[in-house]
């Protein structure tokens, strides 16, 4: 993978179209979790130390090309000027003449690109209009780097273009788990249902050495070897292709490494009663909600063997206790062994941040990517439109 970064640019006294992902969580007219808004902070300060002018381009929401009020960017305006510290100047109809006005040294935020029914679409003209706006495109957003917008694919074929800090960050990760990895490599993937995941555990096949199922799409694996699984979340349809999977593991040497004993219960709350069993022996009448101790402390074994980590998925139902147990403590070996500097780990998709933030570790995770559908497509093996644009451009 070839990009340019804010390295390779001059930016002095030019204006910096920077594409960002600040599609963050409000309740009650204010933003509940900045997390996204702090990610992209180093790319607007080294734009503004270059002598650079960043004019932030986002999305918020789906109005689907429509003017929605509540939808509107403005909405993030305090917490942008908190995280940044200084003062942010809000555009509804941005025009050349007036960002040149602009003094050196501000920031400006456009309203909301999908208020316009041609973003979406990849409209040339819209893409040229944006292009006339500024001098470099910066893109910094590679959650929205799966889409081929105008603001995130079409402008960058129009305008000298580089990655932003957070971008760069990504891509460097992901090209170090699964472009070039250092092996033995170990995914861990989890989550509810096998359908979900196909196009990534056929892809991870080729590139890992371990493949580490759980949750939900574990049960579909165990039925498709003969094992009963109770009421448990299962797809007892993808029998055939969870076989399928398994073959071709062993033609690829990938080894695959299901729950040996589970955590089952009759019904899933918070502190159901549950019992530890071996793999085959669950009730007709119970659910397998989470991965025992014997699978859990080889699961640990594994990854702490490895050299690189990618993980996208809980092992259990993690959102209630008891049955997070498998996940932490997994996150948790995962964490130590990075800490040791013996393993490169790299996780995302929703629910993986939200359980490894769960389990204490986020911090630990060589990198944690909140580019949830772009991150699961990246695994999948596809082509990102606006990351191939980077690559084109440079």
């Amino acid at each position: 993978m070839t990009f340019k970064t804010l390295d390779d640019m001059d930016l002095d006294g030019k204006i910096v179209l920077t594409r960002v992902d600040i599609n963050v969580p409000v309740e009650d007219g204010r933003v509940t979790d900045a997390t996204r808004i702090e990610r992209i902070v180093p790319t607007i300060k080294d734009i503004l130390a270059k002598g650079g002018k960043p004019v932030l381009l986002a999305h918020f929401g789906r109005p689907k090309g429509q003017v929605v009020p509540e939808m509107s960017l403005r909405i993030t305006v305090p917490a942008l000027e908190t995280a940044l510290g200084q003062p942010v100047t809000f555009v509804e109809r941005p025009s050349r003449d007036a960002l040149d006005a602009e003094p050196v040294g501000t920031i400006v935020l456009v309203e909301n690109t999908r208020f316009s029914s041609m973003e979406e679409k990849n409209d040339p003209q819209m893409a040229q209009f944006l292009a006339s706006l500024g001098d470099v495109y910066c893109n910094d957003a590679f959650s929205a780097a799966h889409r081929a917008h105008a603001s995130t694919e079409g402008v960058a074929r129009l305008l000298p273009a580089c990655a932003g800090r957070l971008m760069e960050a990504e891509l460097t990760a992901l090209g170090k788990a699964l472009s070039h990895p250092e092996h033995p490599v170990v995914a861990v993937v989890g989550g509810a249902k096998v359908s979900t995941k196909l196009d990534l555990l056929s892809n991870l096949l080729a590139k890992v050495d371990h493949l580490v199922i759980g949750g939900g799409m574990a049960n579909t694996f165990l039925a498709a070897k003969g094992i009963e699984v109770g009421k448990s979340l299962c797809e007892h349809d993808l029998a055939d292709t969870a076989r399928a999977i398994m073959d071709k593991a062993a033609t690829e040497n990938c080894t695959i490494h299901l729950p040996s004993d589970i955590v089952v219960a009759r019904e899933f709350k918070a502190g159901a009663d549950n019992e530890t069993l071996p793999v085959d022996q669950c009730p007709a009448d119970a659910m397998i909600l989470d991965a025992g101790p014997k699978t859990v402390a080889s699961v640990v074994d594994t990854i702490k063997a490895s050299k690189t980590l990618v993980w996208n998925g809980p092992l259990g139902a993690f959102e209630i206790a008891p049955f997070d147990a498998a996940t932490v403590a997994a996150a948790q070996g995962a964490a130590e062994a990075t800490k040791a500097g013996t393993l490169l780990s790299v996780a995302g998709g929703g629910d993986t941040v939200a359980a490894l933030n769960h389990a204490g570790v986020s911090d630990n995770f060589t990198y944690v990517s909140t580019a949830g559908g772009a991150f699961l497509e990246w695994l999948e093996g596809k082509t990102l439109p606006g990351v191939k644009a980077l690559e084109d451009a440079a």
